[in-house]
């Protein structure tokens, strides 16, 4: 890479995090194309060059942030922490990334727009592997039950991740965390109690 490159990305880097930075405390609305430009140290013109208008700064800056997020998952998955404790960070990376961020940038995740959707099927496609692998660890080590296929488990985790997205925890409410440990809980143990005999 040049030095015309390098300066290029250091400018859409700085853009994207001046982006996410103000969505995130200000929401999407509120915030401006001048406002993101002044914050990032560029003018509105190189911001519509980079990236063109508002909803696609805001496809792009989501697009990253999923893509950094799987990144990490990855790092996590690898690590050499217990198993249940990586499914554990795994489901509340997720938790703490939409309690971090405005509702209103997470809102496309939810939305029908095909970009997006096409985004979040190609990332998800390029590590599944990854949590194939890591579910079949899980099994060779004794954590996962032999009976239920990876493919099952993978759709289940996409189940959880929905309905996870839809608790109310954007507000910090005792509700919305009590919700998010039981459902942890259900991941666990399910929900059922053995009959006494």
């Amino acid at each position: 890479m040049n030095g015309y490159q390098a300066r290029t990305e250091m400018k859409k880097e700085r853009i994207r995090k001046a982006a996410l930075e103000l969505f995130s405390k200000w929401g999407v609305e509120k915030v401006s194309l001048a406002e993101i430009a002044k914050h990032a140290d560029v003018s509105p013109v190189t911001i519509y060059n980079y990236f063109g208008t508002k909803p696609q700064l805001v496809r792009h800056v989501l697009i990253t942030m999923l893509e950094e997020a799987w990144q990490q998952r990855i790092v996590l998955l690898q690590s050499n922490l217990p198993f249940h404790e990586k499914i554990e960070k795994m489901f509340f990376s997720t938790t703490e990334m939409a309690e971090n961020v405005a509702p209103e940038l997470l809102e496309p995740l939810l939305s029908n727009d095909p970009e997006i959707v096409n985004a979040v099927e190609d990332i998800y496609r390029k590590y599944e592997p990854e949590l194939i692998s890591f579910i079949e660890t899980g099994r060779d080590e004794g954590y996962v039950n032999p009976g239920v296929s990876s493919e099952t488990i993978l759709l289940y985790f996409t189940i959880l991740k929905e309905v996870s997205a839809k608790i109310k925890r954007f507000d910090g409410s005792e509700d919305a965390a009590r919700q998010t440990r039981e459902l942890m809980e259900i991941v666990f143990y399910g929900f059922l109690v053995k009959p006494s005999r």
